[in-house]
């Protein structure tokens, strides 16, 4: 049985490089002051994708991406430990978006991509941390969700049998297909880049990216079609306006900062009982412990 799977990624900021620039002035992210890198518990996602490709011969694994053009570098990034390709959906009016109007774009790019079979995503961004897309998506797709996802054990018979890492245990769930399964940072991590796909792919563009290339590189694109990336509009995912953007999304960031604990005093104790209860005391009042 081979499968049609799609590996929701999100390029996002390093949260450990958030600096004054890190914010612009609308209380949106400045991605163009921030280093990108692939989220990471979307390459755990990615993963589970490419050991289905692997068990389902004939499987094809697709990412798909809203960002900035230059998103499409996780999507080479994919390609290179095993993906087949990928679709960039980028547009000028998809900015500011938040966890609502970002899955409903997502929704709208799966609905044009048409016939799938299962949907891999991270569960969740470093740059949010909310873990709604992927659930939200189901919804908006109208098909079950599987979360908190460690591995799955098995595809077969029109179901997926999902082993779940929760707080206090573990959990085996089986969903019927097609589906949308978040994969927790707990999964295998991804396998490393394959050296011949590298070689292969290296050149692979974006249209915004074949833009700016020289005669030459364009020509061995127009040469080798699989070297053309996907980039979707909002209006090619027949999005509405309403619900996409800034103008969809209700959530307001005020502001962001790097937050540093740094030990402010230390006090040495000797082991007189009565200093250590005035210490648990003090603790006590000022609601650091209790």
């Amino acid at each position: 049985m081979s499968l049609n799977i799609i590996v929701l990624a999100k390029q996002v900021p390093d949260t450990r490089n958030v600096g004054k620039d890190a914010m612009k002035e609308d209380g949106t992210i400045n991605r163009a002051a921030l280093p990108a890198i692939f989220n990471p518990e979307d390459l755990n996602a990615l993963e589970q994708a490419l050991r289905l490709k692997d068990s389902h011969p004939g499987s094809t694994v697709t990412l798909l991406t809203m960002g900035l053009p230059r998103a499409s570098e996780i999507i080479r990034e994919a390609i290179y430990r095993g993906a087949d390709g990928g679709i960039v959906l980028t547009d000028r009016v998809l900015g500011g978006a938040d966890t609502l109007a970002t899955s409903y774009s997502l929704a709208q790019a799966v609905k044009k991509f048409g016939n799938y079979d299962i949907i891999l995503g991270g569960r969740q961004a470093i740059d949010g941390d909310t873990a709604q897309v992927g659930p939200q998506i189901a919804e908006k797709l109208g098909i079950p969700q599987v979360t908190y996802a460690e591995e799955i054990l098995d595809l077969s018979d029109g179901h997926v049998t999902v082993k779940r890492r929760l707080e206090n245990g573990v959990e085996t769930v089986k969903a019927p297909l097609p589906c949308v399964v978040t994969v927790n940072g707990s999964a295998p991590d991804c396998r490393p880049r394959n050296a011949m796909r590298v070689q292969k792919y290296k050149y692979a563009a974006s249209p915004s990216e074949v833009a700016k290339l020289s005669d030459e590189r364009k020509a061995l694109l127009e040469k080798r079609p699989y070297l053309n990336l996907q980039e979707w509009s909002a209006a090619y995912v027949d999005a509405d306006p309403a619900q996409i953007g800034l103008p969809g999304s209700p959530t307001k960031v005020k502001a962001i900062e790097n937050v540093v604990f740094t030990a402010k005093d230390c006090r040495v104790l000797t082991d007189n009982d009565a200093e250590i209860e005035d210490l648990v005391k003090e603790l006590i009042t000022n609601h650091t412990i209790g």
